[in-house]
């Protein structure tokens, strides 16, 4: 046992105790192989370093320092002044030009209006808003500005208020509506910067959503604001004597800018005024403004480079700026061009995409000049993508007068500002270009390349460093390390110009704004903090910065890094492009199985058909696996503009990484690689050579282990005075019972209504079946041993036939009815069975006897070869001559015919010693009696709902209170309505009993409760079950029958199976069930290790009750046939009277079945004669005693070994599976699993609409590989209803498969994962 000595090598351990655990690892002797190792420490493949992989080999990069920041006479000491200064000497100069959507200047604000205005609404916040005591906003506090993208000037008068007032403004967008994507995070952020006013728009205040009585609901996640409209017309007017305070710069917070994080959530940026000061001058400097330039801006001006440039920058020096509103582009993607032309504007601030909508839609224009700009600047410069905008945008408009020189992208982030950019022609360095080799990115590695080859990124400059700042390359993970020269890392910068802090989180400032990058030998570079860019990159020779992307898009996919937006140009380079929208591309990783996975999700054009995407889709994932060398583990398409977006018209990149998580996203086609992508999983099981006997035996003993056999209560020490023992044969205790009692009622019949249709007395019973004898001796002419098949409904003729049967000496099969209403698939099992067990004749009611040889029963069946069929509504009122007694106890009572979940017909030969022998153990495990009531909810046809409803009643006198369970249908409280009207202790149902109760009086508790509904007589509440005890359903039904007194130990299960119709049955007395929870990985090794409740990978099983009387049990391996230990999974064998003697006939292999009966184990006790129960199961000693004062032995049943899968070596239970798969989705309502060839095949049930079908695909892929380590290789998404259940409530997952591959499943959508 010294095997859970395994020390962690991490862990700090006094030398002392590392030198016993050191002894205590050596062997004393060598250890036997299988008892000692456990060999299903199942470990996920570590992705091993390539050993060719390139390793970065340069020197140690230097610190790279931007030009002095020349301070000019004239700059403004902050940027107020700068607006006072310009508002006062200058006021008809134009600051802003505003343009409606037929792109004609709306409004043009002058210097002087924006100073007046700003100041009037400066006053109006400060003074305006609360009480005079008690003002609203102070200076310092935070509002919000809201206001739409076409209304600048509005945004820029309230944005100079704010700055005049001191007070700090947090632009945000519009929320549109009452769940924008994103909109709830805004309003976290919003809250923790403790904002309660907004500042507005007319026009944007009269568009937000209202409620009933006018007033501006509260959006989901937004603390309560006060919204305060700007428009001059709305302001009081200031004082003649006020004034605002105009200060030079300084460290106060002078602005917060939102940022969106990689998973959705929004943080903000504070920029102080010496900062924002600082950072206007250095971009002056940079790009070379003079006063009264024209610059035409298409950028959002409420954050980022618009707001840098066409705001703040601007007014520093008195610059006109020409705004573009998106809304404008949509209609015009040329207006921006247009508008450079007739302002003849210096500068353009865009992004590519801008570039590339004016490319698209160029064509018919003739009058485009561009030689008035001096200065384009492309705002994503840094996105791998822009160098192809810029090179087709110089290519077509260089003959139209745009200079190769003007192109300036530049790189910059929220926390930073800008990072770099290119200067304009006359102040810059030669443009440089790299051809970067993908493989060695992946590696964050340089390597430079060719372009004719496919795997190379090219990227451009985005100029140096900015004036009076210091930048570094450091490590993206763990210490702030310099990176080599040829080696990729985060950009940081050391500059006044930066964000300082994300707004009231200090751990996530300390680790982005006060970063000290070091070198190597672990001295900081410097003394001053460096700020975190987000951007990933290296300088280049001459000082040029290159970005190879972003922190946000980085997917580590086994240990290589691959960027998002890489991955999307990739995809945007497939050919044809027609059925994709080129901007409406997402590519996120998700975590499954400890790895990073690829998906890409796009937007198709509604006319692409099916074909023509899936064709795209896979050269998509083949181009990505040849330029990046990785996989895509999902791709999906959308119908065309339904990804949620930003406000500027992206895609919401984490809202929709959301949305496909939680199973939202409702794509039209999806192809999953998870065969391809995955390649951690554990290795396959090699199994190990058998041990032999002798070492098995050894092994057991050294390493302390019981060989796991059980057994009830042995019958021949049972002292009772069971006076039924005196008889052999079960037709001879009625008889007796008839003499004796012949007055007491053994069976009552329950209508739906609960009413009591019909009962039987002892007396009433044995006459009848008198009669019945005599039938079949007068009309059947039968012999003895002649089998008789009883087609009849659940109820109390069935069970005279029955009787009837024994009293002639025939052997009767009871077999279940055909449905009126599906006579087509019911008829033939019925005919089935008839001719399997050679029934000489067929015994039914007078309404099936037409039903039988009715037209809908020609069209299912031959009738012609029906045997005869007599009706028992009219029986001889006459006794036969004598009434039959067997000769031999071990001759045939009655065959029990059911089919197997694997869909196998068996009829298993019960004898009349097994027979009693069955009651007598029955009736001793629940404590039978006549004074007894015991209500069954069973059909009786197989099994133990046969012997419960027919048998045990004669044999121990107990009243059966009959309710066949189809009732519920109509009546779902029936049964335990009946149960607690007559008082009953004891009942037996089955699963699908229990789930229509659970499901069809969930909501109904309360008024049961009033009609007097009561269960806390109930002692024990019993599932008949050939399988693994349902629990999550058991818990249900006691929890919410818990309030009509139920007592939660009153419920449990028995198990039997086609060998033996009852091993286990809880009865009366005895501990109560237990629960253990096994280790899910170990049982797939046929292991059983115990595990904590809640620890991962354990599953929960719950004992099948107590063995029963006179039944031993063994646990065996199956393969070998030798006894197992008892932490070892294997075939539970049993031995009892009870046994069933063989099968009549199987329906299929013969030769296999004959050991099921009789099977002797290979070593050990080789004497007794076992039957094998198919199914497997360990055994394990509890803490409880039992009755006897022994230690109580729990049997636990795993899964049919015939249902049981092989995979990769181990042995999965379909039902584990299912449980995993159910539980991915809402709306999957069932689910069943089952190999095809090596492939695992998934059906699931959709509950739902069926544009929710391709949610489930990745779903199912990642619950099944997360808990179970398999590949899910077909999907298949159906109706609810389509997989087949029998009257057990079991899934017939075998009539699924054959379903499947006969193509008749109908299924909503197939999904072959590659």
């Amino acid at each position: 046992q010294l095997r859970c000595l395994r020390v962690p090598v991490s862990s700090r351990v006094s030398a002392k105790i590392q030198q016993l655990v050191n002894t205590l690892k050596q062997p004393r002797r060598p250890p036997l192989r299988e008892f000692f190792v456990d060999d299903f420490e199942e470990l996920l493949e570590v992705q091993q370093p390539d050993p060719n992989q390139p390793r970065p080999e340069g020197a140690q990069m230097l610190t790279m320092r931007g030009d002095q920041l020349g301070v000019v006479t004239n700059w403004p000491p902050s940027l107020e002044a700068a607006l006072q200064r310009w508002g006062t000497i200058s006021p008809k100069a134009p600051c802003l030009t505003t343009m409606d959507t037929n792109g004609k200047p709306l409004y043009v604000l002058t210097y002087g209006k924006l100073w007046s205005r700003s100041i009037k609404v400066a006053y109006n916040i400060l003074h305006k808003l609360g009480t005079k005591q008690e003002p609203m906003v102070r200076p310092g506090d935070r509002v919000a500005l809201v206001f739409p993208n076409n209304d600048p000037a509005a945004f820029m008068v309230a944005f100079y208020g704010c700055l005049l007032a001191e007070v700090v403004p947090v632009p945000i967008e519009v929320p549109l509506t009452r769940k924008d994507a994103g909109s709830q995070q805004i309003g976290f952020l919003l809250g923790s910067c403790g904002v309660t006013v907004a500042l507005t728009s007319d026009a944007c205040h009269k568009g937000l959503p209202k409620g009933p009585t006018g007033e501006i609901p509260q959006f989901k996640g937004w603390p309560k604001l006060l919204w305060f409209v700007t428009e001059s017309k709305h302001l009081s007017k200031p004082p003649r004597d006020w004034f605002p305070h105009i200060k030079d710069a300084n460290n106060d917070t002078a602005y917060i800018e939102y940022k969106t994080c990689k998973d959705g959530s929004v943080l903000g940026v504070t920029v102080m005024r010496i900062a924002l000061l600082t950072h206007c001058q250095a971009l002056t400097q940079s790009c070379g403004y003079t006063e009264a330039e024209t610059i035409v801006n298409v950028l959002d001006f409420k954050k980022d480079v618009g707001l840098w440039h066409g705001i703040l920058t601007s007014v520093m020096n008195m610059m006109h700026v020409i705004s573009i509103p998106y809304s404008l582009m949509k209609v015009n993607p040329l207006s921006w061009i247009q508008k450079v032309c007739q302002y003849k504007a210096k500068v353009a601030c865009v992004k590519s995409r801008d570039m590339h909508w004016a490319l698209v839609a160029h064509r018919d224009q003739r009058d485009i000049n561009l030689s008035s700009l001096r200065m384009l600047v492309v705002a994503d410069g840094s996105n791998p993508w822009s160098i192809s905008s810029c090179d087709a945008f110089l290519n077509v408009f260089q003959s139209k007068g745009l200079r190769p020189e003007v192109i300036c992208p530049c790189a910059s982030s929220p926390e930073a500002l800008t990072v770099a950019i290119r200067r304009p022609g006359f102040l810059s360095i030669p443009p440089g270009r790299g051809v970067l080799s993908m493989q060695g990115l992946s590696h964050g590695v340089i390597r430079v390349d060719t372009e004719e080859r496919l795997s190379v990124l090219t990227v451009q400059d985005v100029g140096t460093v900015m004036p009076g700042a210091l930048m570094c390359v450091v490590k993206p993970e763990g210490v702030p390390q310099l990176c080599r020269t040829d080696e990729i890392g985060e950009l940081c910068v050391c500059s006044v110009a930066t964000g300082t802090s994300y707004y009231g989180l200090s751990g996530m400032t300390k680790n982005t704004f006060e970063v000290f990058p070091m070198s190597n030998s672990g001295a900081p570079i410097s003394e001053y903090p460096f700020t975190r860019t987000g951007l990933l990159g290296f300088v280049g020779p001459g000082g040029l910065v290159f970005i190879a992307g972003k922190m946000d898009g980085l997917m580590v996919v086994s240990g290589r890094r691959h960027n998002a937006d890489d991955i999307v140009a990739t995809a945007l380079a497939v050919e044809p492009m027609k059925f994709v929208y080129r901007g409406r591309i997402a590519v996120f990783s998700v975590t499954v199985l400890h790895d990073e996975r690829i998906v890409v999700v796009a937007e198709q054009r509604p006319d692409s058909t099916e074909e023509d995407s899936f064709q795209w889709m896979s050269r998509v994932l083949q181009a990505i696996d040849s330029i990046h060398n990785v996989g895509v583990f999902c791709l999906a398409l959308v119908p065309a503009n339904t990804l949620p977006k930003t406000p500027l018209g992206g895609i919401h990149l984490s809202e929709t990484k959301q949305l496909f998580l939680e199973g939202s996203l409702h794509p039209c086609n999806v192809l999953m690689c998870p065969h391809t992508c995955v390649t951690n999983l554990p290795k396959p099981r090699q199994k190990q050579p058998e041990i032999g006997p002798a070492s098995v035996m050894v092994g057991n003993l050294v390493s302390g282990k019981r060989i796991a056999q059980a057994s009830g209560r042995d019958l021949g020490q049972i002292e009772d005075n069971d006076q039924a023992r005196k008889f052999l044969f079960l037709s001879e205790v009625l008889q007796w019972r008839a003499q004796t009692t012949p007055d007491h009622v053994l069976f009552t019949l329950l209508s739906s209504r609960g009413a009591i249709l019909s009962s039987l007395t002892c007396l009433q019973l044995h006459k009848r079946a008198e009669r019945i004898a005599a039938m079949l001796m007068e009309r059947g002419h039968l012999q003895d041993g002649d089998h008789v098949a009883l087609v009849y409904p659940p109820g109390i003729d069935l069970i005279a036939a029955f009787y009837g049967c024994l009293y002639a000496g025939c052997v009767p099969i009871t077999v279940r009815p055909p449905h009126p209403q599906n006579i087509a698939t019911t008829l033939p099992t019925v005919k089935m069975i008839v001719e399997v067990s050679r029934s000489a004749c067929v015994m039914t009611t007078q309404v099936i006897c037409k039903l039988l040889k009715s037209k809908e029963a020609s069209a299912a069946v031959d009738v012609r070869t029906w045997p005869p069929v007599l009706d028992t509504d009219d029986l001889p009122k006459k006794k036969p001559p004598q009434l039959y007694k067997p000769s031999n106890p071990d001759t045939l009572a009655y065959l029990d015919f059911s089919v197997s979940t694997t869909g196998m017909l068996a009829g298993v030969k019960m004898s009349h010693s097994a027979t009693s022998a069955f009651c007598r153990s029955i009736k001793l495990q629940c404590e039978l009696y006549p004074s007894r009531e015991v209500a069954i909810c069973l059909d009786p046809y197989c099994g133990l709902g046969f012997v419960l409803w027919c048998l045990c009643s004669v044999y121990s006198g107990h009243q059966s209170i009959l309710i066949p369970p189809s009732e519920l249908e109509v009546n779902p409280a029936l049964w335990l309505l009946a149960v607690s009207q007559f008082r009953v202790r004891d009942t037996f149902c089955s699963y699908s009993v229990m789930e229509l109760c659970t499901k069809g009086l969930g909501l109904q508790t309360e008024s049961l409760k009033s009609r007097g509904l009561d269960l806390s007589r109930v002692r024990t509440c019993v599932v008949v079950a050939e399988e693994r005890p349902r629990i999550a359903l058991t818990q249900s039904f006691s929890k919410l029958f818990k309030d009509l007194g139920l007592h939660p130990r009153a419920v449990s299960t028995s198990f039997g199976c086609r060998v033996n119709l009852a091993i286990c049955l809880q009865g009366t007395s005895g501990p109560d069930p237990t629960t253990v929870y096994v280790d899910m990985r170990a049982l797939r090794h046929d292991r059983v290790r115990l595990v904590e409740r809640g620890s991962p990978h354990s599953l929960p099983l719950m004992e099948s009750g107590k063995i029963l009387p006179g039944v031993r049990i063994i646990i065996a391996n199956p393969e070998t046939k030798g006894p197992l230990g008892d932490s070892h999974l294997g075939e539970i064998w049993v031995h009892s009277g009870h046994n069933g003697s063989g099968y009549f006939t199987v329906y299929g292999d013969e030769a296999l079945q004959s050991d099921h009966f009789n099977s002797r184990l290979s070593f050990g006790d080789t004497q007794t004669v076992w039957a094998r129960t198919g199914y497997l199961g360990f055994l394990r000693r509890t803490e409880l005693t039992d009755a006897s004062g022994e230690r109580h032995d729990a049997l636990y049943v795993v899964g049919a070994l015939d249902e049981a899968m092989e995979l990769r070596g181990m042995r999965y239970h379909p039902i584990d599976i299912e449980t995993s798969v159910i539980r991915a989705h809402k709306s999957i309502m069932e689910c069943a699993v089952f190999p095809w060839t090596n492939l695992l095949v998934v059906v699931v049930e959709l509950e739902g609409s069926e544009q929710e079908a391709l949610d489930l695909v990745p779903l199912v892929t990642n619950a099944v590989l997360e808990e179970h380590y398999l590949i899910v290789g077909v999907v298949v998404v159906v109706d609810v209803g389509v997989i087949p259940i029998n009257s057990r409530g079991e899934k017939q997952r075998m009539h699924l498969r054959d379903g499947f591959l006969a193509d008749q499943l109908d299924p909503i959508y197939v999904a072959y994962n590659m």
